[in-house]
C-alpha cells in the first residue's frame, strides 16, 4: 500500500469512528440557542429615551424639590441651551432644572433633562464654571451614558419579541435613577470631562471653568473636614488627576476661548453657599435619603412581561468609589443627606432663537 493510499485509509477510518450528534443532542442544542435568543438588550428610540428621562427627572425632583424661581431657571436655561445647541444632539427637548437643595450636585437624566442644585449655583464664581458643569452633564446625555450603563450591566433585558410596555419603562426608570444617583463609570466621567470643556470652549466660554469648579469642591470638602468624599465629582478619578488631564487637554487642543462672564452670573444667581455643617438633613432611613434606597431583590425566574434585572448595577459587580462619577459618594456624608424642598413642579421656561443670540452677544460668546 503506497503512502497516499495509507493516508486515505487512515482518514476514512477516523471519519468512520467520529461520534455523530444524536437527534436528542441536536434538539438540546437548538433549545439552548433558542433560550439565548429569548432576551435582548434594551434598545430605545429617541421618544422612549425622552420618556425615560422624564420618569427619572420626576424621581430626582421628588427627592430634592425644585427651586421655584423663574428668573434663575431662565438664566440657567439660556446658558444650558447655548451649550446644548452646539452639542451632537441639539434637537433634543432640553430642560434645565434647578433643584431646591443646598448640597452641591448635578444630575443628567436621559433625553435632555439636566439638573443642578441651588447649592452648586451658590458655590460657582462665574458663568464659565456653570458652563463647565452643564457641559459635562450634557455630554452624559448626548453620549447616552445612562442607557449604555443599563445595557452593559445587563440591568434590564427584554424578551426577543417584547415591546416597550409601561411595566418595562417603570423598571428602566428605577434602574436609570440608580445609575444617575450613584454616578457613572470612570470612562464615562473622563469622556464628559474632555468633551464638556471642548463644548464650553466652542460656545466661547473659558474651558478652565470646570477646573475652577472642581477646586471649589476640594475646598468645600476640606471646610467640612470630610473623611469621606461627598458631593459632585468628588470621587475617583481623583480630582487633581482630572484637573491635570483637563489642563493638558486645553493646552494640547489649543482651547483658547476666554469668556467667564462673572458680572452677569453674580447678578443672576441670588443664592449663597451653605456650609455642609449647617445644611438641613433628612433623617436616616427616610425616603430618598442616602442609603435608604430599597435593596435590589433577587431576580425571579419569570418577571412581568419577561423582564429581568441583575442583582446589582454592573451585572452583579459591586460599585466602588473607583467607578462613581458625577454623583460621586452621594451615599456618604451630610452632603448626600441634605434636605430638599417640597415642591417638585417644573418651572416653565421658554427661550427663542433670538433670545439665545442676544444672550450670547451680550456675554461675548460665539
Amino acid at each position: 500500500m503506497n503512502r497516499r493510499a495509507l493516508v486515505t485509509f487512515t482518514l476514512g477510518a477516523a471519519l468512520a469512528v467520529a461520534p455523530v450528534a444524536s437527534a436528542e443532542q441536536l434538539g438540546k442544542l437548538g433549545g439552548a440557542l433558542k433560550r439565548a435568543n429569548q432576551v435582548r438588550d434594551v434598545q430605545m428610540t429617541d421618544a422612549e429615551e425622552q420618556q425615560l428621562g422624564a420618569e427619572v427627572s420626576q424621581r430626582i425632583r421628588a427627592r430634592y424639590g425644585v427651586a421655584q424661581n423663574q428668573a434663575v431657571h431662565r438664566y440657567v436655561t439660556l446658558v444650558g441651551t447655548a451649550l446644548a445647541q452646539a452639542s451632537s444632539r441639539p434637537n433634543l427637548p432640553w430642560k434645565f432644572i434647578v433643584l431646591d437643595v443646598d448640597s452641591v450636585n448635578a444630575f443628567a437624566a436621559p433625553g435632555g433633562f439636566v439638573h443642578i442644585t441651588k447649592g452648586a449655583l451658590a458655590g460657582l464664581k462665574n458663568e464659565s464654571e456653570l458652563a463647565g458643569v452643564l457641559g459635562h452633564e450634557i455630554i452624559h446625555v448626548s453620549e447616552k451614558h445612562t442607557i449604555r450603563a443599563i445595557q452593559k450591566g445587563k440591568l434590564v433585558q427584554m424578551g426577543a419579541d417584547e415591546k416597550m410596555s409601561g411595566a418595562i419603562m417603570n423598571k428602566l426608570a428605577d434602574e436609570a435613577y440608580k445609575v444617575v444617583d450613584s454616578g457613572f463609570g470612570r470612562g464615562d466621567e473622563m469622556e464628559s470631562d474632555e468633551k464638556g470643556i471642548a463644548l464650553a470652549n466652542t460656545v466661547g466660554f473659558a474651558p478652565t471653568g470646570m477646573n475652577g469648579f472642581l477646586n471649589m469642591l476640594v475646598a468645600r470638602n476640606k471646610q467640612a473636614n470630610n473623611t469621606e468624599r461627598s458631593g459632585l465629582f468628588a470621587s475617583h478619578p481623583e480630582t487633581q488627576e482630572r484637573v491635570d488631564k483637563m489642563t493638558k487637554l486645553i493646552a494640547s487642543a489649543k482651547l483658547a476661548s476666554t469668556a467667564t462672564v462673572e458680572a452677569r452670573y453674580a447678578s443672576s444667581i441670588p443664592y449663597k453657599p451653605v456650609p455642609v455643617s449647617e445644611m438641613a438633613t433628612i433623617e436616616a432611613g427616610s425616603a430618598g435619603a442616602a442609603g435608604a434606597t430599597k435593596p435590589a431583590e433577587e431576580p425571579k425566574k419569570k418577571g412581568i412581561g419577561g423582564l429581568r434585572s441583575a442583582l446589582t448595577p454592573g451585572g452583579g459587580e459591586k460599585k466602588s468609589a473607583q467607578v462613581t462619577g458625577s454623583g460621586a459618594a452621594r451615599g456618604a456624608g451630610q452632603e448626600s443627606a441634605a434636605k430638599g424642598g417640597s415642591n417638585p413642579a417644573l418651572v416653565a421656561v421658554s427661550v427663542s432663537a433670538a433670545d439665545i443670540a442676544a444672550f450670547k452677544k451680550a456675554g461675548g460668546l460665539k
